[in-house]
């Protein structure tokens, strides 16, 4: 049965961050996700995760500068002690709060750059974090993101995606299968995830409402059936990972809208028991 993690970037609006992981245990999650942990220390963090019985399954790591339009540095050549500094602090905090997987944002294109002219400073980026990241036991996982969403961002396809990491060549980084930003640039979804999943390079899965990125059962996808799809793979091929609920409460910031609606996830949740 699959694993599904709450992402505290998105969930629970109403709350302040650090209120949302008891929030989510409340609601029955066993895992948390969320973009960024920076603003406060790791052992904050670390202390809301045990008072919650949670586990931290991801996280991003540092993407530039954030508010002022960055979402990435690995493609960007001339920022690459940027971006080791950025994997250094990810996986500090990824040792304090015993994280296996932290995502490393590829970035966007910088203006007239292509992605070939690009591919040699990402995949050496990539190189040199997943050394360090194997030292510390921490997984590396790469996105394919919509353009729709994030214009120019350098990743977008998971053909790309899984073209990448056998360049890399390291065992541990794999591809976070992302199933909104998939369904926007490509469809197919039950197809890809027979074919990739049981390559052993998918690390994670996230899910969404299309097209909204509301609660799953909202929109397009037939979320039931695509869970099936990835509970018969995964027993078929060992895979134990989760699945991260990135996506944006159709009842916005209201007290209690987040909850209110997980009945999808309460039906699976009775439908599998």
């Amino acid at each position: 049965m699959p694993r599904f993690a709450a992402n505290l970037s998105m969930l629970y609006p109403e709350l302040p961050f650090l209120d949302r992981f008891a929030a989510a245990a409340r609601d029955g999650f066993e895992g948390v996700e969320y973009l960024f942990p920076y603003e406060h220390a790791p052992e904050v963090i670390a202390e809301r995760l045990q008072a919650a019985g949670l586990q931290q399954v991801l996280f991003n790591a540092p993407p530039g500068d954030w508010n002022g339009g960055e979402r990435g540095l690995a493609c960007l050549p001339g920022r690459e002690d940027e971006f080791r500094a950025g994997i250094a602090q990810a996986l500090r905090y990824a040792q304090v709060l015993r994280c296996p997987r932290v995502h490393v944002m590829a970035g966007l294109l910088p203006s007239g750059r292509t992605r070939d002219e690009l591919r040699p400073t990402y995949v050496a980026n990539l190189r040199w974090a997943a050394a360090e990241a194997a030292r510390a036991g921490v997984n590396l996982l790469l996105e394919p993101i919509n353009l729709r969403d994030m214009p120019g961002f350098f990743l977008n396809r998971q053909d790309h995606a899984h073209d990448l990491v056998a360049a890399i060549g390291a065992a541990n980084v794999q591809v976070q299968m992302d199933l909104y930003h998939c369904q926007i640039v490509e469809g197919d979804l039950a197809a890809k995830i027979r074919q990739y999943l049981p390559t052993g390079r998918v690390g994670h899965f996230q899910i969404a409402g299309v097209p909204q990125r509301h609660e799953p059962d909202l929109g397009e996808l037939n979320y039931p059936f695509l869970f099936g799809v990835i509970d018969d793979v995964a027993q078929a091929c060992g895979w134990q990972g989760w699945i991260g609920c990135e996506y944006r409460p159709a009842r916005g910031a209201t007290a209690g809208g987040t909850s209110d609606g997980l009945d999808w996830l309460r039906r699976w949740r009775a439908a599998a028991a």
